[in-house]
């Protein structure tokens, strides 16, 4: 299949910043000479010859197959997320989900062990929680905060770990650099367990997994990197063994493809993708500093505060706090509901990452499986509220917000 590696680098793709590598990178234009990067919507592909239908299926020969395999669009985004995380490749999937799935069932096997952080979105916990033990795959969940937990957790059996940070609803960090070394040099084989982290709160501007030491960063396309709530799509990106062989061959034919619309709208939002996270993370920065101010508010969760639980680390290895923040409103399930119902310019949404500012209630939503006592283990309470920040005015925001508490 053709792929647009090294095509960049030689035009200097390799020296170019984020924002650049966003505009530019991974380009693939046809003999037209398009300014915009084409839209490649077909299924299949047509061969000069059976000769070279032989040879392609073999791949002994460049060129396309079939587009649950690779399309052009498709490669086109895979290129320029693959320049901006500094990974040796990548693969996009249908959706953020099929992206954490295929990254596990891709790499595990029956009789393997599997280290994750308990607090984890909530599809994401059902995947390590459920799923993965019908397989036959062993899990032990840890308070991802709590480096010893890693170390009594992963053993000579552990083949990945895997975590998000910051965490989904409560915003959580994880040392990614303390637990790559853990299980790196205490899992399954002499490499070590594989690293991977969800990236999404984060985002690729943001935070660095692969630089910390993580092996395999999985994203959400849905959330920032669209970023204006058009489209599903998800992304893997790791080392080439793991990329382009096992998890190559698990999505071809299990078929999570990402369709080529979905890819070209997805190449339109990492465009514009530094403006908007920068934008977002700066009025989220403002609004929960106004929060904290607030006599209803028990407490705000924003790792670009200091009094964030672990600000130091969000320091180390975060470049700003990010677009979402959570906070606790008194009274319970009731306030948190009469202030969501009484916003006007927020809107209630389980999505984030968007354009428009969102807000949802986590313990009757995003995690409304778990049980009360896992929600109550990691610290989501009937009060509390998690906001995504948009591209509104801060000040319209807050005003919005104040409204609604004194409902």
């Amino acid at each position: 299949m053709n792929r647009t590696e090294g095509q960049d680098e030689r035009q200097g793709a390799a020296g170019w910043q984020p924002a650049t590598r966003l505009v530019h990178g991974g380009g693939l234009r046809s003999p037209f000479g398009e300014t915009s990067e084409a839209l490649y919507l077909t299924s299949g592909y047509v061969y000069e010859s059976a000769e070279e239908a032989e040879a392609r299926f073999k791949g002994e020969a460049e060129g396309y197959v079939y587009s649950r395999y690779a399309n052009p669009t498709v490669a086109m985004l895979e290129e320029r997320m693959r320049l901006l995380e500094g990974a040796e490749s990548a693969r996009a999937t249908a959706s953020g989900m099929a992206a954490v799935t295929a990254s596990l069932l891709s790499l595990l096997d029956a009789g393997d062990h599997v280290v994750a952080a308990r607090a984890l979105f909530g599809s994401c916990r059902y995947i390590v929680e459920t799923l993965l033990p019908r397989y036959g795959i062993r899990v032990s969940l840890v308070d991802g905060r709590d480096l010893e937990a890693w170390r009594q957790a992963v053993d000579g059996r552990t083949k990945a770990v895997f975590f998000e940070t910051p965490t989904n609803p409560t915003l959580e960090l994880i040392d990614i650099a303390a637990v790559a070394e853990i299980a790196h040099t205490q899992g399954a084989g002499p490499q070590g367990a594989r690293v991977i982290v969800d990236n999404v709160f984060a985002t690729p501007l943001l935070q660095s997994p692969l630089a910390l030491g993580a092996d395999v960063v999985v994203y959400s396309a849905t959330k920032h990197i669209d970023g204006q709530g058009r489209c599903l799509g998800g992304l893997v990106l790791g080392p080439r063994d793991f990329v382009d062989e096992a998890l190559f061959t698990f999505l071809k034919n299990t078929g999570p493809a990402m369709s080529p619309f979905n890819a070209w709208v997805l190449l339109k939002g990492l465009e514009t993708l530094p403006l908007r996270v920068r934008a977002s993370s700066e009025s989220a920065a403002r609004i929960a500093d106004h929060l904290a101010s607030k006599d209803r508010i028990r407490r705000v969760l924003y790792p670009g505060r200091a009094d964030h639980p672990q600000a130091a680390l969000a320091r180390t290895q975060m470049r700003a706090g990010g677009t979402l923040l959570a906070f606790e409103i008194e009274g319970g399930k009731a306030a948190a509901f009469r202030f969501v119902n009484a916003l006007r310019l927020v809107r209630i949404s389980n999505n984030l990452g968007d354009a428009k500012s969102l807000v949802t209630h986590p313990a009757t939503t995003t995690h409304s499986k778990l049980t009360a006592q896992a929600r109550a283990e990691l610290g989501i309470g009937e009060g509390l509220v998690r906001l995504s920040v948009g591209l509104e005015e801060a000040e319209d925001l807050m005003a919005d917000i104040d409204r609604a508490l004194a409902a």
